[in-house]
């Protein structure tokens, strides 16, 4: 199952809404790095409000999508993070630094929109 990716302006909007397994998590990484190379995109916002749990394996992805993405020249917003995600992300050493987050996917886009503009 694809997670889709919308296009706004020079942003990529992601709303993943499905439950996050391996196959999935490395399908999304391929997808974005190519759709920010195919669109030019300039900042993304990814939204993990419908995300309860992520294992490692999954928060390694996230984490490496967040770093590719900001070494193709796209900023990226991180939104709707859950508690049991954030205990994740944190016990695996996935820190994040300088990555903006916002508690939904509207404050994400402002958010995004300040930091480049900035």
């Amino acid at each position: 199952m694809r997670i889709p990716i919308l296009k706004l302006k020079e942003y990529l909007l992601v709303s993943v809404q499905i439950e996050l397994d391996d196959q999935t998590a490395l399908q999304f990484q391929e997808d974005i790095l190519n759709k920010i190379h195919e669109e030019g995109s300039r900042g993304v916002v990814i939204d993990l409000t419908s995300v309860d749990f992520i294992d490692s394996f999954i928060a390694k992805v996230l984490g490496d999508v967040v770093d590719m993405s900001n070494l193709m020249g796209a900023k990226v917003v991180l939104t709707g993070i859950q508690p049991a995600v954030a205990i994740t992300l944190v016990d695996m050493g996935i820190l994040m630094h300088g990555v903006p987050t916002a508690l939904d996917l509207e404050q994400g886009l402002e958010k995004l929109q300040l930091e480049l503009e900035g």
